[in-house]
């Protein structure tokens, strides 16, 4: 898989991927074929996000290709997307596609699961952020732009020294 091994944390993308959420993901695709991520920040689900078969949500012109996630063999690379607006409030962090027990969104794939998606994130080192290429919005897609490299499943635990935000459970 790009990016390296699977529990060595990296900064050169702006999505990434946890193991245990590959593992739904890879469960996805055997079931709807090819997947990808849109991030709204809408009214339904919230921030979700939310899992489709890819090209079922049509990507507008201004949203944002975070990155591309490599779950496993067979599998295409499944895109991250972001709204245009969520990106602006968003764009000094990375997104990690996470999954936790608990039901899912009505539209998101994994509703019927009993897990459901969440990104966790953390923020870009200064010198990181401003190292990053310009992100591909939906239109530079359309224009049949270079896809960035696909990134492979990370450990949570390998991130979380790296002041990765928590998910708040109400006990």
């Amino acid at each position: 898989m790009a990016g390296g091994p699977a529990s060595t944390p990296t900064w050169q993308t702006r999505a990434l991927v946890t193991v245990e959420a590959a593992e739904l993901l890879r469960s996805l695709h055997a079931d709807h074929g090819p997947l990808m991520f849109h991030q709204s920040g809408g009214c339904c689900d919230g921030s979700a996000p939310m899992c489709y078969p890819d090209g079922e949500f049509i990507v507008g012109d201004r949203d944002v290709l975070l990155g591309r996630l490599e779950v496993g063999e067979g599998v295409p690379a499944i895109p991250v997307w972001i709204s245009g607006s969520q990106f602006n409030a968003w764009k000094h962090t990375q997104l990690i596609v996470d999954v936790v027990p608990g039901r899912g969104g009505g539209f998101s794939l994994e509703a019927p699961t009993g897990k459901r998606f969440l990104t966790r994130s953390r923020v870009f080192p200064a010198d990181v952020f401003e190292a990053l290429p310009k992100p591909l919005t939906g239109a530079d897609v359309e224009g049949r732009a270079e896809l960035p490299e696909a990134y492979a499943p990370v450990e949570v635990a390998a991130l979380d020294g790296e002041e990765v935000c928590e998910v708040v459970t109400a006990d």
